[in-house]
C-alpha cells in the first residue's frame, strides 16, 4: 500500500515563477509516485477551483490542505527552489502535532 504523503513545494511568485513552481511541483508528485508513495499537492489543487486573491477562499483552501496534513503518514518538502512561507507554515503545523518531516532534492 502507497505511503500517503503531502507535498510542499513553492508556487506564489511572478508569473514565470509560477509557471516554473508549477513545473517543479508536478516533478516533485511524479518523484514521489516513483517512489512508491501517494502524493498529494493541495497548493496546486486548490488554486484551480478558489481564488487565491479572495481571503476567505484562500483560507478555506488553507484549511483543505491542514486537514490532509493532519491524514497524511508524513510531509514530503522539496527544497531545491527554498522554503515559502506557506510552505514554513506547513512545515511548522507538521512539527506541532508531530507528523514526520522528510527533505527531499530533486534537482
Amino acid at each position: 500500500m502507497p505511503r500517503l504523503v503531502v507535498i510542499e513545494s513553492p508556487l506564489k511568485g511572478t508569473p514565470d515563477e509560477v509557471d516554473r513552481n508549477i513545473a517543479y511541483a508536478r516533478r516533485c508528485m511524479k518523484h514521489a509516485l516513483d517512489n512508491g508513495e501517494a502524493p498529494f499537492a493541495g497548493h496546486l489543487l486548490y488554486p484551480q477551483v478558489y481564488n487565491d486573491n479572495d481571503p476567505a477562499q484562500r483560507a478555506a483552501g488553507i484549511a483543505a490542505h491542514i486537514a490532509w496534513i493532519d491524514a497524511c503518514e508524513w510531509v514530503v518538502v522539496y527544497v531545491d527552489l527554498g522554503i515559502s512561507e506557506g510552505m514554513q507554515k506547513a512545515i511548522d503545523y507538521a512539527t506541532k502535532i508531530g507528523k514526520p518531516i522528510v527533505r527531499r532534492a530533486i534537482m
